[in-house]
């Protein structure tokens, strides 16, 4: 079995302050602001800048190791992603709650498009956003 390279590697050489932010994302338990997520670990008594948190974001981003996607007013929201590949998420716009969907036909779709088209190395970013269950029945607080 061959082992995935761990995200350092993946991601470039990490600081031990890009350490902290990596962890820090993937104890969140849903999609988080950079702002949010600094916050976070400002309270905990780390103290990495919040530029060092939009940096390592943009790396582990760029190293395919975060999803992304964007809130109504269009900041963008990161979430550690668990394994190899991306997905696709279903977002409550009231709580945040997110559900990862099965994407494979957005998959297909996209394949198929941009091979008729004739483009290459085409990325795909498809959001969905709604209010899950328990907002509307008002359980989200409970």
């Amino acid at each position: 079995m061959t082992r995935s390279p761990e995200p350092a590697a993946r991601a470039g050489r990490e600081s031990p302050q890009q350490a902290l932010v990596r962890r820090a994302l993937a104890a969140c338990p849903g999609f988080t602001s950079a702002q949010l997520l600094h916050l976070r670990m400002a309270s905990a008594g780390t103290g990495v800048s919040l530029s060092t948190v939009y940096r390592t974001l943009a790396a582990l981003t760029g190293a395919g190791l975060v999803d992304v996607v964007r809130d109504d007013s269009g900041e963008r929201l990161y979430r550690h992603r668990p394994g190899p590949g991306h997905r696709h998420y279903l977002i409550c716009r009231r709580c945040g709650h997110s559900l990862a969907v099965d994407s494979a036909e957005v998959e297909t779709w996209a394949a198929r498009t941009a091979g008729r088209s004739g483009f290459a190395d085409v990325h795909h970013r498809v959001e969905l956003h709604g209010t899950c269950p328990a907002c509307l029945t008002g359980r989200a607080d409970e």
